[in-house]
């Protein structure tokens, strides 16, 4: 079958791989969309700062590189390892792809998506989304309904992403909320708000693209903080309170202070942003206020489920800022995002 096997740094090749064969517990699906991310560029440019591990074993899952990419997917069932009665062959599905110890004091708390020693099927496991097939053990598995197709499907994991970030920051309907960058996981703090009835919410990105892709799905609160003063439009749009809560989607120091000078008292911000560089904020702003920073990863099984009901129920579209590449455009792909081109790629398996 056709995969595409990362081999090392700006490495990556579409190769004729065999197919693979369920074991017990295991199904075998038929890729049909994988997206690209932030985590994949890391690995095609920098394997060395993205947890990959050349020389030993993952310690949980036991894979070495190359490795198949893809860990945000969509398949559909094939076929059935030995004692899966959980799914049927023909349902269509998104895969949860977290490989956690289990024994670990994250683990015993019930948070395998901050395990010490977590992996994820697509980047440090024996196969991935960027392939005809795969197998995963069945537990990883969640339904779509019937009005969820495979593109949407294949979009789950990053829009749980985002959905773990505003359960992380405990915003109630008829709250309001600033998200700083309007990416991808931006997008989806803007789905998840929506679908928790919040209805104020504010977006600043500099980005003129970003801010169109944002627009296009519904967002109307936009700024961009180079040219306009989002203080005054944040104290506009909640009465000089400032917001609830604020979001990190942009990685960069300069919107954590953002998001810090623009709360209202007891307000929470959120880093669900991974930082390239250090930042230096004063304390005292926490205290003054009684306000909170917490940092968020990845998510839970349940953040899938909420997601997938969320888009069943109409919250979620793909149109306007997501966009298809077959699997042979891969490396493509990533060098056009890497360059600021597009916002969401999915390969086509």
């Amino acid at each position: 079958m056709k995969a595409a096997v990362f081999h090392a740094k700006e490495d990556v090749r579409i190769e004729e791989v065999a197919e693979p064969t369920p074991g017990p517990g295991q199904v075998k699906l038929r890729c049909e969309y994988a997206g690209i991310c932030g985590s994949d560029l890391h690995v095609y440019y920098a394997p060395e700062s993205s947890g990959l591990d050349f020389e030993h074993p993952h310690p949980v899952t036991g894979s070495m590189p190359p490795q198949i990419l893809g860990h945000e997917f969509s398949g559909t069932v094939v076929e059935l390892g030995e004692g899966v009665d959980s799914v049927q062959v023909g349902d269509r599905v998104a895969v949860w792809p977290i490989y956690a110890c289990g024994e670990c004091a994250a683990c015993r708390r019930g948070k395998p998506n901050v395990c010490t020693k977590i992996g994820f099927h697509g980047l440090s496991s024996h196969g991935g989304g960027m392939a005809e097939f795969t197998t995963v053990d069945a537990t990883k598995l969640h339904v779509l309904p019937e009005n969820v197709d495979l593109r949407l499907g294949a979009l789950v994991e990053p829009m749980a992403v985002a959905w773990h970030a505003v359960e992380q920051s405990g915003v109630q309907a008829g709250q309001t909320a600033l998200i700083s960058g309007a990416g991808p996981i931006g997008i989806g703090v803007w789905f998840a708000l929506r679908a928790k009835g919040v209805e104020t919410v504010i977006v600043s990105e500099p980005s003129g693209g970003r801010r169109a892709a944002i627009a296009g799905v519904g967002a109307s609160n936009l700024v961009d903080p180079t040219q306009e003063d989002l203080a005054a439009r944040v104290a506009e749009l909640t009465g000089g309170d400032g917001v609830d809560v604020a979001f990190d989607a942009a990685g960069v120091g300069p919107a954590v202070a953002a998001s810090l000078a623009n709360l209202t008292p007891g307000g929470r911000v959120v880093v669900v942003a991974i930082h390239e560089r250090p930042m230096d904020f004063l304390p005292t702003q926490l205290v003054m206020g009684e306000t909170a920073i917490v940092g968020t990863l990845a998510y839970l099984q349940s953040d899938f489920d909420a997601v997938i009901a969320a888009m069943a129920a109409g919250g979620y579209t793909a149109d306007g800022w997501v966009d298809d590449v077959p699997v042979d455009d891969v490396v493509g792909a990533i060098k056009r995002l890497r360059a600021g081109e597009g916002m969401k790629v999915l390969v086509r398996s």
